[in-house]
């Protein structure tokens, strides 16, 4: 697929079509990281830490914190 450059204000802009938005996972309203290497332009979304809420989310909103875990053996200094 080909888009053309064109001025937007005292800018330059490129439409994107709806399903290259939708493949690369992009939304209206994204903030992208704009990264130029070896003449191409790349769009990335920056990475964001999640809340608790939003990893809980992901379980059904079921976070199973009981119990302990073991770590195994000490490996240099700490101790238990």
């Amino acid at each position: 697929m080909q888009a053309q450059i064109k001025t937007w204000g005292n800018s330059q802009g490129i439409r994107i079509p709806k399903e290259i938005l939708q493949e690369a996972a992009f939304s209206v309203d994204d903030i992208l990281d704009v990264k130029v290497s070896n003449g191409m332009i790349m769009l990335v979304k920056p990475f964001r830490h999640k809340s608790l809420e939003e990893r809980a989310a992901e379980y059904g909103g079921q976070l199973h914190l009981n119990g302990e875990f073991d770590w195994g053996e000490p490996v240099g200094r700490e101790f238990w």
